[in-house]
């Protein structure tokens, strides 16, 4: 099974989040950015690892959903891959 539309959402939020909230600490340093983008992060970062755990049963890609701010995007392209593998096998 592909990865789901959750899990591909959080794996682009989770690192822009990041990205924006640095960039916000290098530049501006805006409160109330940090405030925003802060609990965004946090929540991306947990959904990504609970939907990893709900979709994949492989051990090394519920680890890389535990790596913060590109830990997404790397399960989702395990995934994608395991899926494209199991697709490409004949019955």
């Amino acid at each position: 099974m592909p990865p789901s539309l959750r899990l591909r959402t959080a794996a682009i939020v989770e690192p822009a989040s990041v990205i924006l909230l640095f960039t916000n600490l290098a530049t501006v340093h805006w409160p109330a950015i940090a405030t925003l983008l802060g609990p965004l992060h946090g929540c991306a970062y947990l959904i990504v690892i609970g939907t990893t755990l709900r979709e994949s049963p492989d051990t090394r890609t519920r680890l890389l959903a535990l790596l913060p701010a590109i830990g997404g995007l790397l399960t989702t392209r395990r995934i994608l891959a395991a899926h494209r593998s199991e697709a490409d096998i004949p019955a």
